[in-house]
């Protein structure tokens, strides 16, 4: 703003002063006493020449005079103009440049799902200043936790993990969170809990997990999460229900969840995020079946690693040949990972199986000489949705899960493409830009119609 008016100010003082410029140059016999015949010494003898020459320098006179007047009063006029186009653009920038802010502040509130005033009336030490350098993320008390879990109760467990436990915690009348309880373990816990805040408290997205707070007390520590009622994919798909809860649309909406929000680690994060450690366990669904990634205690943010700067982490049957075998690690590693997790989604098969004591076997490469034969193909499939899905859906989805499978990094999509690929297979109202219609056929909108990803 203070460009474009510093700008205009300057045209402004050159128009004046090409105005003044072509006053002084008009003719110099016309405005100047000095080079005036009459004041010439050659005048006397001009005048005997010519007797009406004075005359006409006096008309000659005049009609610079007017000139001028008239130049002055449009110099004038063209200021006003200009003044007033700076004071009508003054007070646009202002009134407008105000609004965005305040609908940035809304969206903020959307996106966390819990509104900023239920968590500030609950607990006055969760505010979000920008000027912080752990971003939207601050501490909370531990008193607070202790008596919102019920000192930690066993009947709060949710979940249990590899250094603790998870447990639901109640602020008030209609709001739950999650409590992820982290004892023990050392360099490694420290160094993956104090990773999953740096990252967790500059991000915000629909499909990644909201990170609320963190606390210290004593040799524990705790992580505060907006609450996900359905758990984790791991337990839906392969717990005592089987799958049972998720249709085939609802898989295709989880598979487009979750390649959204690897989409914004990859290619919207400054610098990207590669996650390292997707699986099924680490994807975690809302009340209505939402995916968002979670667990970023292994990411990392400095782009691809090579097996002399990173040790070698994450889960047998998520990691891809050349991170496991060579230490490579770089986006197509999380793309190899989502590759296996929709295979979970579509055969309802774990990532490894025991074959025998003494030998397992990986999900890829049991269902890899199955997934281009279309003859098998529908026989590997979920029975809980070999019924209700869509064939010529099936595969397209398992050409996209095949393709994010392969041993050679270079031919796997990356995670836009794979976005892409999902999007027409999934309906409407589930965010994709399939349209259902009521005998059950089904008809892909065209590509404009894809949400923005935040």
């Amino acid at each position: 703003m203070r460009k474009i008016m510093l700008l205009i100010l300057f045209v402004v003082f050159v128009q004046q002063k090409s105005c003044v410029f072509q006053f002084l140059f008009i003719d110099a016999t016309e405005i100047s006493p000095v080079f005036s015949p009459i004041n010439s010494p050659i005048s006397p003898l001009m005048a005997e020449f010519s007797p009406g020459i004075q005359a006409d320098f006096q008309s000659r006179r005049m009609k610079t005079i007017h000139k001028m007047k008239v130049a002055l009063i449009l110099a004038c006029a063209s200021v006003g103009v200009i003044m007033l186009s700076l004071f009508t653009l003054w007070i646009y920038h202002r009134k407008f440049s105000q609004k965005p802010r305040k609908n940035h502040a809304k969206n903020s509130d959307v996106v966390r799902g819990l509104t900023l005033n239920q968590l500030s009336i609950t607990f006055n030490s969760l505010k979000i200043n920008s000027n912080n350098s752990r971003g939207f993320v601050s501490t909370m008390e531990y008193k607070l936790l202790e008596s919102t879990t019920g000192n930690f109760d066993e009947s709060n467990i949710l979940g249990v993990g590899g250094f603790g436990c998870v447990y639901q915690a109640k602020l008030d009348s209609n709001c739950y969170v999650a409590v992820k309880k982290i004892d023990g373990g050392g360099q490694e816990a420290e160094k993956e809990f104090e990773n999953e805040i740096e990252l967790l408290s500059k991000i915000r997205h629909q499909n990644i997990i909201t990170l609320l707070g963190y606390c210290f007390h004593g040799y524990s520590k705790f992580l505060v999460y907006e609450l996900m009622e359905n758990g984790c994919l791991e337990n839906q798909l392969h717990g005592t229900s089987k799958g049972s809860a998720l249709s085939w649309h609802t898989r295709l909406k989880i598979a487009l969840d979750i390649a959204r929000g690897l989409e914004y680690l990859h290619e919207h994060c400054n610098p990207p995020v590669i996650h390292r450690d997707l699986k099924s366990s680490n994807i975690l669904l809302d009340s209505e079946f939402n995916a968002k990634l979670s667990d970023f205690g292994l990411a990392i943010t400095d782009g691809p690693h090579s097996k002399n700067n990173i040790k070698l982490s994450g889960t047998v049957g998520y990691l891809a040949p050349e991170y496991l075998l060579d230490g490579k690690l770089t986006d197509k590693s999380d793309v190899y990972a989502f590759g296996v997790v929709l295979l979970e989604l579509l055969l309802g098969r774990r990532p490894v199986e025991k074959l025998s004591p003494s030998q397992c076997q990986s999900i890829v490469t049991w269902a890899m000489p199955q997934l281009t034969d279309r003859s098998k193909l529908p026989n590997i499939v979920d029975p809980v949705i070999r019924d209700t899905m869509d064939l010529k859906h099936l595969y397209q989805v398992a050409a996209v899960a095949v393709l994010c499978v392969q041993p050679e990094p270079s031919y796997r999509p990356l995670i836009t493409d794979v976005l892409h690929s999902l999007i027409p297979l999934v309906p409407v109202e589930l965010g994709g830009t399939l349209r259902v219609n009521q005998r059950g056929s089904s008809r892909s909108s065209t590509a404009s119609n894809e949400p923005q990803t935040v």
